[in-house]
């Protein structure tokens, strides 16, 4: 188990009863959290705890990474706030809308495959992944 956020570096807080998780404070905002690098419902699992949750339709067979059920740990910041909640701007959109009509991922109606969607989630890790490349590569 990591001791520092997979992100920031910060130390982890952990306790048993888990109050301070997402509290205002250095506590709840370092609170350690546990998160999939794949979606775990990409395989048609959810660990939803609620009694109505159900089994998903399966987006990949076999992840495209190698990674399915791999997971690391972040802080509550990093894995909440960050992770899932990218912000993605109008003109972000309308640029990966573009390149997913270009790469012909776009859809005028839905079918009963997922395929085209399992396409797309790898365009946006492409993507993402081109983007980090570029901005970390030395001047």
């Amino acid at each position: 188990m990591n001791d520092t956020c997979a992100i920031c570096g910060c130390p982890l807080y952990r306790d048993k009863t888990g109050r301070a998780y997402a509290q205002p404070t250095v506590e709840g905002r370092a609170y350690a959290t546990e998160h999939h690098y794949v979606a775990e419902r990409f395989f048609g699992r959810s660990q939803n705890k609620y009694p109505t949750s159900q089994q998903r339709v399966r987006i990949f067979e076999t992840c495209p990474w190698g990674l399915e059920g791999k997971t690391d740990f972040f802080c509550y910041e990093c894995h909440e706030l960050l992770l899932h909640n990218p912000v993605l701007l109008p003109e972000d959109i309308e640029r990966f809308a573009a390149l997913v009509r270009q790469r012909g991922l776009s859809e005028n109606a839905k079918t009963e495959s997922g395929e085209k969607l399992a396409r797309r989630i790898n365009l946006l890790n492409e993507v993402i992944a081109t983007g980090l490349k570029a901005l970390t590569a030395p001047s």
